[in-house]
């Protein structure tokens, strides 16, 4: 979207327009999703490098659209310039374009309602405004596009940012930018915690931890920072996650949720990130990651490590591979589920495994359904390679340093019994139509019928 977006706005040296639908979360902070771009055909248009004036009639259409699923709008226009304000002209629009947008909305919505303005430059960045019914202009803080690279739009007004270059890898202007994110982490034991350690320590402004399970002996070999002492008393793991972050990283906001991602609460919770880590070892709890991030327009970066075990020629068991996976997932590029991470059957085939797993067990010995693949639940060392992995695939797309480009690294499968890694880029995988991309939390959440208006509920 916005590459069509720059080649529709910058395509000429004079200005052009464009209405981005979009859908809102409004709680704990207003987030905008980008759902469906209306190019305004450059015919309809009088232009010129430092204005343009377009039919009133093209944002009664958009409105139209708009109402059904109770989305805002912005409209946006380019300074081929570079003139990167708004302008005298641009306020005056405003003032004129945005009441009648309110007028136009059912009494009901209004008080609830968002829309705004924005204006692209040279280069694709985006700088915009918001408006409620009091008609007084809100900055924008952050304007984001999530594809190969993760672009990062700040208003120049940010305090504490660079905002005219972008921050290099490793230094302490990320460090700056990273304490205005948000990320959160699904699964706070093996990967996870090692993956949440090194969040907190690279300085992002909020961590949110959802996770349902209690600490237990068998975690103390791989979870950083549980104790004895909170095995036996049982701590939440991600009440020790926090408590560590608050000792050595107090300035990091952690919220969580005990909970499974398999909850209304945790979904709504999770929305609020910009970034999404599925450090989970369930097919469910991949497949919801999947959807969330789809709906919520964020980058999903999801790990996995397995060790197959086989019986060999002897007849006795050993491992023939030692593996770690991260695949990186952009809003509307190929999703978890087009990548086969899981399927129908292997969600089925957990599914029986949690309601009658003698029934499992009988249909996996005859050959009706695959077994499960188990995560190693002692394996520090390659659990902290796979987490490393994925944290610096976030660092590579948000602050690019490949020579090659990220395009290649939509998956990295690294094999630690061959010394090898392979790569697969994201034009390898099959991309089947979205229908939950840019959705939000609209009902029924992430398409699932059965959580329709549910009351919120925890394990």
């Amino acid at each position: 979207m916005h590459s069509a977006l720059v080649k529709h706005l910058l395509g000429s040296t004079d200005e052009a327009a464009a209405i981005v639908l979009c859908a809102r979360i409004e709680k704990p902070r207003v987030k905008l999703l980008a759902q469906k771009l209306i190019p305004v055909p450059h015919a309809a248009c009088t232009q010129a490098p430092d204005f343009i004036q377009w039919p009133g009639a093209l944002i009664e259409d958009a409105l139209e659209q708009a109402e059904e699923g109770d989305l805002s709008l912005v409209l946006i226009h380019s300074h081929p310039g570079g003139y990167f304000d708004f302008s005298a002209m641009d306020d005056a629009s405003d003032a004129e374009v945005m009441p009648a947008i309110f007028a136009a909305r059912s009494r009901e919505k209004v008080g609830r309602m968002l829309h705004g303005s924005a204006i692209m430059v040279p280069g694709g960045v985006i700088r915009a405004r918001l408006y409620d019914r009091s008609m007084a202009p809100t900055p924008v803080e952050l304007t984001a596009v999530y594809g190969e690279d993760i672009s990062l739009f700040w208003n120049p007004h940010v305090e504490g940012l660079k905002t005219d270059t972008r921050p290099l890898a490793f230094t302490s202007d990320m460090s700056a930018e990273l304490g205005l994110l948000s990320a959160c982490f699904v699964g706070a034991s093996g990967t996870g915690s090692i993956a949440v350690e090194q969040a907190a320590r690279l300085g992002f402004g909020e961590v949110i931890l959802i996770d349902f399970d209690l600490t237990e002996d068998k975690n103390l070999n791989r979870i950083l920072n549980s104790t004895q002492s909170d095995a036996e008393k049982c701590v939440p793991k991600i009440d020790v996650l926090a408590d560590a972050i608050a000792r050595h990283h107090p300035k990091t906001v952690v919220k969580r949720i005990r909970a499974s991602i398999n909850c209304r609460e945790a979904v709504e919770l999770a929305a609020a990130a910009d970034f999404l880590f599925c450090c989970v070892d369930s097919e469910e709890g991949r497949s919801i990651c999947d959807k969330l991030a789809s709906a919520m327009v964020m980058p999903l970066i999801d790990v996995g490590v397995t060790i197959p075990v086989a019986r060999g020629l002897d007849q006795k068991m050993a491992i023939f591979d030692v593996l770690g996976r991260i695949d990186y997932v952009q809003p509307g590029g190929s999703s978890l589920a087009d990548r086969k991470v899981f399927t129908p059957q292997s969600l089925a085939a957990e599914d029986l495994a949690k309601r009658a797993p003698q029934q499992h067990e009988d249909q996996v010995k005859a050959g009706y359904m695959p077994g499960l693949l188990e995560e190693a639940p002692s394996v520090i060392s390659v659990n902290m390679r796979a987490a490393s992995a994925a944290v610096q695939e976030f660092i590579a797309r948000t602050y690019p340093y490949r020579l090659d480009g990220n395009n290649r690294y939509a998956r990295t499968v690294f094999s630690l019994a061959a010394m090898d890694e392979d790569f697969t880029d994201e034009d390898a995988f099959p991309c089947h139509e979205n229908g939950l991309l840019g959705m939000g939390l609209a009902e029924p959440l992430l398409g699932l019928i059965n959580w329709a208006n549910s009351p919120k509920e925890l394990p």
